[in-house]
């Protein structure tokens, strides 16, 4: 594929400002008008928006800036270079394993592409508890319509590969309705694996939309640096210091002073969990200790289930078929929904998540190319029950997410195993593996069913992980319910504005990336004409 253009190479040639790792020194000090920490979904739209109003933007990203040409394919280079903690980041208690970006471009680099608005169920549910007015469908409508149409969202065309297929087959079969995916890519070869870094560019993630965009705008991007620490005097932020770090995240000099960069505007995008990590770090104002509370994840949970036929579930478009049903059949502050999708299967990936140990599971894996691994993505945060984790620092500074898998939501786990092996069977199934460490697997759907009616639903046994996380630093009209204002502002610091995934006041119940990508071209847009006075919009 080295007759693939890389934007990046090509970027860099055209003379980019980007400095840390090996494409410079960092500065001792840097002076801008807008510094946005972090590069993937909420800061590349930001970025994009500031450039164009004219604004002069430095980028703080902690990982490094790959491109094209790094994206080889292979697992153990992709998860040791482009994922937070090399792709082991896990909850406290070790029970949930997150799977988050850290590289230019964020998470948007390694997603799978699935782009969903926010569903409507869960707008009005923040409109009622948090005093969200504003955000409705139809006041959100032309933010979404402006990013699906950059960033090229649309329905994926192509007929899903076998993977997903199964999922409408069986789902059919018993009269529950699926839906294509749309996707996020231009001219995609439908290779499968998107989420090592798309090697010809086809993604239409940060690294190769927004993110340079603004670079060839004249914004500087400091690579393999991270904040560490905002400086807050008299309810506002006076500058953000940084330190030189390894692409693997330990710091380049301990002993080395900070690279200072002073802005009149500050913008968080690190991300949830590392936002409101960065704020504690700060000793940032929390008068009604919100801060890293209500952090939210689509716990998942999964079922595997080796088919009557091949399905090389590691080769075509990762995500291409879904089901809301399970969101849709109960209120949202009832048992917990799900939304039921397809995992792409590669080699690590498949045997990471597999039940057992030793012979059991090496039995498992030469079942290998009729392999399916299904999904359930809980929408946790609705129910009294379901208040989500707390992001804690440890002793050096690093964050980490304390998410106790209630009853109520492992409960969910076990009804989302039975739905999905049901599915699983219909589509033509010869068994099947509940994600737990004591099941084994049975050939029959009664069987299926007994054993998962059986198991004890219970942390680190439950095979749960997740690879969307929101909230922390909630939006909230009224600021004792909140971190963050309704207009993306920190309620005590009155020039920071928080624009990434950790706003949201519940999970989503989707994919969230497009909901970032309207939620902050809205919010940035407001921030572009307060500090410039120009209207500009991503379209």
């Amino acid at each position: 594929m080295s007759n693939i253009p890389d934007p990046i190479l090509q970027g860099l040639q055209r003379g980019w400002k980007v400095l840390g790792g090996t494409h410079g020194a960092l500065p001792e000090r840097i002076t801008c008008d807008v510094a946005i920490i972090g590069s993937g979904a909420g800061a590349g739209i930001t970025a994009e928006l500031l450039t164009k109003a004219g604004l002069n933007v430095v980028i703080v990203e902690e990982g490094p800036l790959k491109s094209s040409a790094d994206f080889k394919q292979r697992e153990p280079e992709a998860y040791a270079s482009l994922y937070q903690e090399n792709a082991g980041r896990k909850t406290k208690d070790k029970g949930i394993t997150i799977l988050q970006g850290r590289s230019v471009g964020g998470t948007t680099t390694v997603n799978w592409t699935s782009s969903f608005r926010t569903p409507p169920d869960t707008l009005k549910f923040w409109q009622d508890k948090f005093g969200l007015k504003d955000y409705s469908v139809e006041a959100l409508a032309p933010f979404f319509e402006q990013a699906q149409t950059r960033l090229n969202i649309e329905p994926w065309a192509v007929p899903p590969n076998e993977n997903n297929e199964l999922l409408r087959r069986g789902a059919a079969r018993l009269g529950i309705k699926a839906e294509v995916i749309p996707r996020n890519v231009k001219g995609c070869h439908n290779l499968g694996s998107c989420g090592m870094g798309c090697p010809v560019n086809a993604k239409q993630s940060m690294l190769v939309t927004t993110i340079p965009f603004a670079l060839d705008h004249g914004a500087t991007l400091l690579v393999e640096t991270r904040a560490e620490k905002l400086i807050i005097e008299n309810g506002r932020i006076t500058a953000v210091q940084c330190i030189a770090v390894r692409p693997n995240a330990s710091p380049v000099n301990a002993a080395a002073g900070p690279t200072t960069v002073v802005a009149k505007h500050y913008v968080l995008a690190g991300g949830a969990i590392n936002s409101p990590a960065l704020l504690m770090r700060s000793k940032a104002p929390d008068p009604h200790q919100r801060l890293g509370s209500r952090t939210f994840l689509h716990p998942v949970a999964i079922t595997t289930a080796v088919m009557a036929k091949t399905v090389a579930a590691w080769t075509g478009a990762p995500q291409s078929i879904y089901s809301d049903h399970f969101l849709h059949t109960q209120p949202v502050d009832g048992p917990i929904g799900y939304k039921l999708e397809v995992a792409p299967l590669h080699p690590v990936f498949f045997g990471a998540n597999l039940p057992g140990f030793g012979e059991k599971q090496a039995e498992l894996f030469r079942q290998y190319p009729n392999a399916n691994v299904m999904l359930a993505l809980m929408r946790d945060g609705f129910h009294d029950q379901a208040v989500g984790g707390k992001v804690e620092l440890r002793a050096d500074g690093s964050p980490l997410l304390d998410y106790p898998l209630t009853d109520y939501v492992l409960e969910g786990a076990r009804r989302s195993m039975l739905a999905m092996a049901q599915i699983q069977f219909e589509a033509g199934a010869t068994m099947v593996y509940p994600g737990h460490e004591l099941a084994v697997g049975t050939s029959t759907w009664a069987a299926t069913k007994a054993a998962i009616e059986a198991l004890p639903m219970k942390p680190l046994v439950t095979k749960i992980g997740s690879a969307h996380v929101m909230g922390g630093c909630g939006l909230a009209a009224i600021e004792k319910m909140g971190v963050t204002r309704p207009d993306g502002v920190h309620w005590q610091l009155e020039n920071l504005s928080i624009h990434d995934g950790s706003i949201f006041p519940t999970s989503i119940g989707a994919n969230p990336q497009l909901s970032i990508y309207g939620t902050v071209n809205r919010l940035a847009q407001g921030l572009a004409k307060r500090l410039s006075g120009k209207e500009v919009t991503l379209a």
